[in-house]
C-alpha cells in the first residue's frame, strides 16, 4: 500500500476516509496488516504530506491511530492529550489539518479505562498529591462529572458504569467544542467538506465502536 499523494487525497469524500479507518480497524482486530514498505512511504513523502483524517486520542500507550487503525506515514494526523479534550491550540491543529492540509475526517477517539477520566472521578486523591499541572488537567473534566453523575451515585474511578458514561459523554462533549468553537471547521462540515465524528476504542479487543 502506497503513501497517499495529493491526487489520490483529492479524491476522498468524508465518507470514504471513514470507511478507510473502520476497514483498518477490521484488519487490526484480525491481525491482517495491510502490506506497506514503510521506508518507501519515507521517500514518497519526504516532500509533502496529504493525510486523510485527523483523529485526536488520549496519549494512553494503548492507543495510538496509526496502530489501530492500520494506516501509514502520511495517512492520518495524529494529535493526543490525556482525556482527548480539545483546547484552543489543538483546534488550531485541526483547522490546519482540514483546512490547510486537505483531510476530510476529524475523529474524537475515546477509550475505556482511561487513567485521565478515572483522574477526573478521584479528583480529591490526586489534587493531594500536589501536581499542580495534572490537577488542571483532571478538573477539566468536572463539569461534564457533574452532568451525568446520578444523585447518591459513588463517584469514583471504581465505578465502571460512571466511568464509561464519562467516556462516552467526554467525546460527545469534545465534538461539540469543536463546533462551537472553530467556525473554520463548523463550516466546513456544514459544506460537507469534512465530517466530524466521535468513536470508542475497548483496550480488551482491539474493537473501535462508532458512536
Amino acid at each position: 500500500m502506497k503513501a497517499h499523494t495529493s491526487e489520490t487525497q483529492s479524491t476522498i469524500t468524508p465518507e470514504k476516509a471513514l470507511e478507510f479507518l473502520k476497514q483498518g480497524n477490521e484488519r487490526f482486530v484480525n491481525n491482517l496488516k495491510a502490506n506497506r514498505d514503510l521506508l518507501e512511504q519515507v521517500n514518497a513523502t519526504r516532500e509533502g504530506q496529504w493525510p486523510f483524517a485527523v483523529v485526536l486520542s488520549c496519549i494512553d500507550s494503548r492507543t495510538s491511530a496509526e496502530l489501530i487503525f492500520d494506516q501509514g506515514l502520511g495517512d492520518v494526523f495524529s494529535i493526543r492529550i490525556a482525556g482527548n479534550f480539545v483546547n484552543q491550540d489543538i483546534l488550531g491543529s485541526m483547522e490546519f489539518g482540514c483546512n490547510v492540509a486537505g483531510s476530510k475526517l476529524v475523529v474524537v477517539l475515546g477509550h475505556t479505562k482511561c487513567g485521565a477520566l478515572k483522574g477526573g472521578l478521584d479528583a480529591a486523591q490526586i489534587e493531594g498529591l500536589g501536581m499542580d499541572n495534572l490537577n488542571h488537567l483532571i478538573n477539566h473534566f468536572d463539569p461534564i462529572i457533574n452532568d451525568i453523575i446520578e444523585d447518591g451515585e459513588e463517584r469514583s474511578s471504581k465505578n465502571d458504569a460512571l466511568l464509561e458514561r464519562l467516556n462516552q459523554q467526554n467525546v460527545k462533549s469534545a465534538i461539540e467544542d469543536i463546533r462551537k468553537q472553530s467556525s473554520t471547521l463548523k463550516n466546513l462540515e456544514t459544506e460537507g467538506k469534512i465530517k466530524i465524528v466521535g468513536a470508542n476504542y475497548d483496550v480488551e479487543t482491539g474493537v473501535v465502536t462508532w458512536l
